[in-house]
């Protein structure tokens, strides 16, 4: 009887150290989500803080002891490990012993330049703003995607994209160009060849459509009437352009001096379209391009209701009427 009572305290007092220190550590999972982003040269300490300050400290110390009980060599290790709500310790210690990277998701819209869209990239992976800087301006590395500098912005297609955290820039424009030429499909490239314009022409266009209305049923009518333009050999005088000319798209009111800046991109002083867009156009403005509907309108204002939409006229005369409009209440309201 004393035996058996021996044995069985025994076997309890195994359970609490069992339930006490091993327990933890293979079941007791992470309290809340977070991701670690490990750089070369890191030591297993140095990764046991970045884990207790993106999940928490206790987890945190419990994946240091795990990783120094597997004799974990991390000091090559790289990438970013995400470590998920009820994830064990070991689980997420063998993980990032392992080097099994987690995808980071990236995702852009509503981008106006190549600057604004690099630093948000350099804000997400480890190789920073300043290398894909670089490789956006490399002449020999646009080359190899059938761009320039000024038109890689065509390759750069909004939407959420997946990439490891230590993606380098030209490993990611490879991505990307893979992601551009599955847009392009043989019946859009016929439908711009139809146009007579290159894909990277419409997305062109397609940018100074997004500038011109945030009126998503209204692109196509306006993309018709810069296409209507282009074909006829008028300058497209899109006012967008005059303010990336300028580098301020906050100007509320475009002046005649305005208009005469120096600039390719400035389509009051220069015809035809400019050399790249003016922003990241959405793949939905590239097809509104596309497909846009047949009409003869070469002149637009926008309406003096301030509703967002556009007056549209044939003639000169009809356009001058529209734009004083415009222009009283632009002054009724103070807008310089």
């Amino acid at each position: 009887m004393k035996k058996t009572k021996w044995i069985i305290g025994a076997l309890v007092a195994l359970a609490v150290i069992f339930l006490s220190f091993v327990a933890p550590y293979f079941f007791v999972g992470a309290p809340t989500e977070g991701i670690v982003k490990v750089r070369k040269g890191s030591t297993i300490n140095m990764i046991g803080d970045s884990v207790q300050a993106h999940v928490d400290k206790t987890f945190g110390r419990r994946v240091i002891t795990m990783m120094n009980l597997m004799g974990a060599k991390v000091e090559n290790r790289e990438g970013a490990f995400r470590i998920t709500p009820g994830m064990s310790a070991f689980t997420a210690a063998r993980r990032i012993k392992n080097g099994v990277q987690d995808g980071i998701r990236f995702t852009f819209n509503n981008v106006r330049t190549l600057d604004e869209w690099t630093e948000r990239w350099g804000q997400t992976f480890m190789a920073g703003p300043d290398e894909m800087r670089k490789a956006l301006n490399d002449s020999a590395l646009c080359a190899k995607y059938n761009k320039t500098p000024e038109t890689m912005a065509c390759l750069l297609m909004p939407d959420t994209y997946e990439f490891y955290w230590t993606v380098t820039p030209e490993k990611m424009l490879d991505r990307m160009y893979d992601y551009y030429n599955d847009f392009w499909t043989n019946e859009r490239k016929a439908k711009a060849e139809k146009l007579g314009l290159t894909p990277d022409q419409v997305a062109t266009v397609a940018s100074i459509v997004e500038e011109e209305t945030s009126k998503a049923d209204e692109r196509g009518k306006v993309a018709r009437l810069y296409l209507n333009r282009y074909q006829q050999g008028m300058p497209l005088q899109a006012d967008p352009t005059v303010k990336f000319a300028i580098g301020d798209f906050s100007i509320k009111r475009i002046t005649i001096p305005m208009t005469q800046v120096n600039s390719p991109y400035n389509t009051y002083r220069v015809n035809g379209l400019p050399p790249g867009p003016i922003r990241l156009p959405e793949k939905s403005t590239i097809d509104a391009v596309l497909n846009a509907p047949q009409h003869d309108y070469l002149y637009m204002c926008a309406r003096a209701d301030f509703s967002g939409y556009h007056d549209f006229s044939r003639d000169y005369a009809t356009h001058l009427d529209n734009a004083h409009r415009y222009q009283a209440a632009l002054n009724s309201r103070g807008i310089k």
